[in-house]
C-alpha cells in the first residue's frame, strides 16, 4: 500500500471541498483531495444555478427577527459579486421578475428588494426596477396577466464547471486529485489523533495519506465520515430534496427570469432561462440520502402544476430533462421544523480526535465557508497560514479585470479554428463559457473534425470529450455529458444519444 504524507487531507471534491483544497494551495500547504466519485457529481452539480443572496432568507429574516438569515444574506451578497467578477465566462448577471397583482405587492416588494440592493453595498449588481403590464408581457408572453412587477438582479452560472475549475486550479498548483477513491478507513495514534487515512479506488487499489490535519467536506454524508472517526458523534445533518424539471420550451426569451415568490405550502419556485430553453425548481423535500438526487412524480406534477399557473397558455409543455440534489442542512434544534425554514449557515466542526468537518451551507457562500475550515486547520496546525497569494482560476486573466477583454480577442481566433457550421457563433460561445481563455488551446491542435459540433442544443465537439478525458478527470459518459458539458441536464435524450460516442473515446484512451 504506497504511502503519501502532505500538510492537508480533503474528503470530498464538491464545492466546499473543492473551495477549501483551492484555498488552502493558495496558503502554500500541501493537499491531497480525494473524491469518492466525480469532481462535483453530487449536489454541487444540482443546484438552481443562481448565484443570489436569497430574497426567501431576506423576507424570513425581516418576518420573524432573525439576524443570522441577515447575516446570510449580507454575506452571500459580497460573495455573488467576487464570482460574477472572478469568473465571468461562467457566471452572468440574471435579472428575475416578481409578478405583482395589486399596487400593494408592487410596493411591498420594491421596498425589500430596494433593502436587498442595499444589502450589497458597493458590491450591488443592478438596482431593482418596476415593469409594467406591458413590459411583462414583452419579457414574459406567456404569462398570465398581471398588473405589472418588480425586477432584481442575481447572478447565474455553471455549477459544475465552477466546481471544477477549483479543483484543476488546486491541482495545477500542486495538490493531488483522486477520483472514484473512497475514505475507507480513519487511523489514529496513541492519544486518539487521526494519523492517517486509508482510501480505496474503484478497482480496489489502497493508499494511505498522512496530514498533520484533515477535512471533511462530504456534503449531505458529512455524518458518515464523522461517525467513521467518532463512532458515537452525534448526527448532525439533515437532508432535503431540492428537485428541477427542464422544459423544451423557452418561456423567458427576453432572458428575464421569473421568482414566483409565494405557492401555497409557502415555497418560493424559479422559472429561468437556461441554454435556450426554461430550468424550473426548486422544491423542498425532506428525504434520505439515497433518494436525495431522484425527484418524485409528485414533485415534478408540483412543478408543471405552477408552470400551467403561470403560463396558462402553454398547454402541454415537454420536459427534457430532470434532476434533484439534495441540500446539506444541520438539523435545528426543533426537530419538526420543516426543512424549508433551515437557515442555509454553515458550521465547522472539530471533533476530539481532530477530524474538521464543514457542514451545512450553500454554492455562493463557498469562499467563506472554505476560509473558516481554514481557520479550523490552522488550530490543529498550531501554527498561522501564510496570506494567500494570487491564484487565478483557470481560464481567466492573470489580472481578473482583463478576462472579458482577453475572450473577445479569442473569439477572432476561434472563428477561424472551427469549421463553418450554422453552429459556428453558438460554438464559440460554448467553448468560451466552458474554458474560458484556454478554450482555443482546447481545440487548437485537434484535426478539424475533431472540431465538428456533435449537437444542436449544446454544441460539443470530440476534442472536448477528449480534453475531458485526458485533463479533466472524466471517466465515464455521465461525467462527461452533465458535468464536463451540461447536455444531460439540458436535454436527456440528446445525451443518451451520444453516450456510445463518449464511450468510444474513454476506451481508446
Amino acid at each position: 500500500m504506497a504511502d503519501h504524507q502532505v500538510d492537508l487531507l480533503v474528503i470530498g471534491a464538491g464545492a466546499s471541498g473543492a473551495s477549501v483544497a483551492y484555498e488552502a494551495t493558495r496558503r502554500g500547504l500541501s493537499v491531497a483531495l480525494l473524491e469518492a466519485g466525480d469532481i462535483g457529481g453530487g449536489t454541487s452539480c444540482r443546484s438552481t444555478k443562481l448565484l443570489h443572496g436569497g430574497v426567501r432568507y431576506l423576507e424570513l429574516a425581516f418576518k420573524t427577527l432573525d439576524l443570522a438569515q441577515l447575516r446570510l444574506v449580507r454575506e452571500a451578497l459580497l460573495e455573488r459579486s467576487h464570482w460574477l467578477a472572478q469568473a465571468p465566462f461562467l457566471a452572468r448577471r440574471l435579472e428575475l421578475a416578481l409578478p405583482t397583482q395589486q399596487l400593494w405587492g408592487q410596493a411591498y416588494y420594491r421596498l425589500g428588494l430596494g433593502m436587498y440592493d442595499a444589502l450589497a453595498g458597493q458590491r450591488s449588481i443592478g438596482h431593482s426596477r418596476l415593469l409594467s403590464q406591458k413590459q411583462m408581457r414583452q419579457a414574459l408572453p406567456l404569462l398570465k396577466g398581471c398588473q405589472g412587477g418588480v425586477a432584481y438582479s442575481d447572478g447565474q452560472f455553471d455549477d459544475a464547471r465552477l466546481n471544477l475549475l477549483l479543483a484543476l486550479t488546486a491541482e495545477q498548483q500542486g495538490a493531488t486529485l483522486r477520483t472514484r477513491c473512497r475514505v475507507v478507513e480513519l487511523e489514529t495514534d496513541g492519544t486518539g489523533q487521526i494519523k492517517a487515512a486509508i482510501s480505496e479506488s474503484a478497482k480496489g487499489q489502497r493508499e494511505r495519506w498522512c496530514a498533520s490535519a484533515f477535512v471533511n467536506a462530504t456534503g449531505i454524508r458529512a455524518d458518515e465520515i464523522r461517525q467513521m472517526a467518532q463512532a458515537d458523534a452525534p448526527p448532525r445533518m439533515l437532508t432535503s430534496r431540492g428537485a428541477h424539471i427542464v422544459l423544451e420550451q423557452n418561456l423567458c426569451p427576453e432572458n428575464l427570469g421569473l421568482l414566483v415568490p409565494s405557492t401555497a405550502d409557502g415555497r418560493v419556485l424559479f422559472m429561468l432561462p437556461f441554454h435556450g430553453r426554461t430550468l424550473v425548481g426548486t422544491t423542498d423535500e425532506a428525504c434520505t440520502k439515497e433518494s436525495a438526487t431522484s425527484p418524485s412524480e409528485e414533485e415534478e406534477t408540483y412543478l408543471l402544476n405552477y408552470v400551467h399557473d403561470w403560463f396558462p397558455q402553454l398547454g402541454h409543455p415537454k420536459v427534457s430533462s430532470r434532476w434533484a440534489g439534495g441540500r446539506p442542512l444541520l438539523k435545528p434544534a426543533d426537530q419538526g421544523m420543516d426543512s424549508s425554514r433551515v437557515v442555509r449557515e454553515h458550521e465547522v466542526e472539530t471533533l476530539a480526535c481532530g477530524l474538521v468537518s464543514v457542514m451545512g451551507g450553500k454554492w455562493t457562500t463557498c469562499r467563506p465557508m472554505a476560509e473558516d475550515t481554514l481557520t479550523a486547520v490552522e488550530r490543529q496546525l498550531s501554527a498561522l497560514l501564510p496570506k494567500p497569494q494570487s491564484l487565478p482560476l483557470l481560464g481567466t486573466a492573470a489580472n481578473p479585470d482583463h478576462t472579458i477583454a482577453e475572450l473577445q480577442q479569442q473569439a477572432l481566433a476561434l472563428e477561424g479554428l472551427l469549421p463553418d457550421t450554422p453552429e459556428r457563433a453558438h460554438q464559440i460561445l460554448h467553448l468560451q463559457h466552458n474554458f474560458g481563455l484556454r478554450a482555443e488551446a482546447v481545440v487548437a491542435e485537434a484535426p478539424m473534425e475533431a472540431r465538428e459540433p456533435l449537437s444542436s442544443v449544446i454544441p460539443i465537439c470530440r476534442a472536448e470529450i477528449q480534453h475531458a478525458i485526458r485533463k479533466e478527470h472524466a471517466s465515464c459518459a455521465d461525467d462527461v455529458l452533465s458535468r464536463r458539458c451540461r447536455l444531460a441536464m439540458v436535454d436527456a435524450a440528446e445525451a443518451e444519444r451520444l453516450s456510445p460516442l463518449v464511450n468510444n473515446e474513454l476506451k481508446s484512451v
